[in-house]
């Protein structure tokens, strides 16, 4: 039963495009959602979505964490946006 329960778990994290990976020791599975098709940055590089903090760096990586402070894991380029927009006066703006 245990076994049918996680089995069908495991195929609807796949099927949901969801990244997982097994956290630091005695903390579980960490089940990360990929980033929606268009990300749109204020002044500073962060995202914050379903929980989790990404990170946009050198213009074309994406890195996540439970917390802003990190510790940042890199995240499949799968799960990134296909679109990364900077509104007001961030690095992307062009007068």
């Amino acid at each position: 039963m245990k076994k049918n329960v996680l089995a069908a778990l495991f195929g609807a994290l796949l099927l949901s495009g969801c990244l997982m990976y097994a956290g630091p020791e005695g903390s579980g599975v960490v089940v990360v959602p990929p980033l929606p098709a268009i990300v749109e940055l204020d002044l500073e590089p962060f995202y914050f979505h379903s929980g989790y903090y990404y990170h946009y760096h050198d213009d074309h990586h994406w890195s996540y964490s439970q917390s802003r402070g990190g510790p940042w894991n890199n995240l499949p380029p799968g799960h990134y946006p296909k679109e990364v927009r900077w509104k007001g006066k961030g690095r992307g703006h062009h007068d």
